[in-house]
C-alpha cells in the first residue's frame, strides 16, 4: 500500500507560541519565502518550483505565515501585520537566524517591509514582487481573492485573474485549489483576514512612505505588467521610494510571476542575492 505524503507539510517549529511549518532546504546564507494570501495558499503552494533551484546556492526557508497552511491557527487571534511580523521574527530566532534576505510574494512583500522597517539589522536584501507595502485603490482581481467564497467555479475565476497564460490553468487545477481551500479551518481563518471593506486591508498592510525611504537594504522588484490583483502601480511606487532598489518588468505576465515566468525569477533572484 502506498502513502500519499503532502509535499506541503515539512518541518515544524514552535515560533514563539505558534507551532509553524516550514521548509528548509540547503546550505549557506537564509533567504525566507514569505508566500501570499490566496484562499488556500500555502508555502509549498506558492514556491514549489523555487526552493529547490534556489536551495542550490543558499539555505531556503519557506514558512506557513500564521493563519495560512498547515501552521496554527490560535483561537481568538486578530489577525494583521503585527502578528504576521512578530511570528516571522519568532521563526527566526527559533531557527537561531540572525540576519536574512527575504522574499517576499504579494501580501508577502507587505510583510518584508514592514519586517525590514522594525528589525532594519536583521534583513540583508529583499525581493518584492507582485507587493504590497504602500496603499492603491483596490482592484477587482484582489477584491475578488480576498472574498473568495469556496467553489471550483470561483476558484476557476481566481486562478484566470491570476494568471496571464491561461495554458497555465485548467479544471484540474481549480480542483486541486478548491479542496486546499475548504480543508479544515482554511475557509474560516481566511475569510476573517480581509473583511469588507477590503481597502482597509491594502492600508492596514501598507508601511509609512518616510519609513520605506528609510530603508537602506538592497532591494529587488518585480512584477507582472498584466497583473490584475496588484497593479504594477504599486511596484513603480515602491522603486521611487526605495533608495536602492532595482524594477524588473515582465510583460505578458499577471500576478504568478514565479509560476508564469519560473526560469528567468529563479534566475533574477539568484543573481540579486549571489555573494
Amino acid at each position: 500500500m502506498t502513502v500519499q505524503v503532502n509535499p506541503e507539510i515539512a518541518n515544524s517549529i514552535a515560533a514563539g507560541a505558534i507551532r509553524t511549518n516550514y521548509h528548509d532546504q540547503g546550505e549557506g546564507a537564509p533567504v525566507v519565502l514569505i508566500h501570499g494570501s490566496g484562499p488556500g495558499v500555502s508555502a509549498w503552494a506558492n514556491w514549489r518550483l523555487n526552493i529547490g533551484p534556489l536551495a542550490r546556492a543558499k539555505r531556503v526557508i519557506a514558512p506557513d505565515m500564521v493563519g495560512f497552511g498547515f501552521t496554527d491557527r490560535p483561537e481568538g487571534v486578530t489577525y494583521g501585520k503585527d502578528l504576521w511580523v512578530k511570528h516571522l521574527a519568532d521563526l527566526l530566532d527559533a531557527l537561531g537566524i540572525e540576519q536574512t534576505d527575504l522574499v517576499g510574494n504579494s501580501f508577502g512583500g507587505g510583510l518584508a517591509i514592514a519586517f525590514a522597517i522594525r528589525y532594519p539589522q536583521r534583513v540583508r536584501r529583499m525581493i518584492l514582487m507582485g507587493s504590497v507595502g504602500v496603499s492603491f485603490p483596490l482592484t477587482d482581481g484582489l477584491d475578488a481573492v480576498w472574498g473568495y467564497q469556496p467553489s471550483i467555479g470561483n476558484m476557476r475565476k481566481l486562478l484566470d485573474i491570476f494568471a496571464y497564460d491561461r495554458t497555465l490553468v485548467n479544471d484540474e487545477l481549480a480542483e486541486l485549489r478548491y479542496k486546499a481551500s475548504v480543508r479544515p479551518g482554511f475557509q474560516e481563518s481566511f475569510s476573517s483576514m480581509f473583511p469588507a471593506p477590503r481597502q482597509a486591508g491594502i492600508d492596514a498592510l501598507a508601511s509609512d512612505e518616510s519609513e520605506i525611504a528609510k530603508l537602506v537594504q538592497p532591494a529587488l522588484l518585480i512584477h507582472g505588467r498584466e497583473d490584475k490583483v496588484i497593479p504594477a502601480e504599486a511596484s513603480r511606487r515602491l522603486f521611487e521610494l526605495l533608495p536602492n532598489a532595482e524594477l524588473h518588468m515582465f510583460g505578458k505576465c499577471g500576478h504568478w510571476t514565479q509560476i508564469e515566468h519560473t526560469e528567468r525569477f529563479n534566475m533574477l533572484v539568484a543573481d540579486f542575492l549571489r555573494d
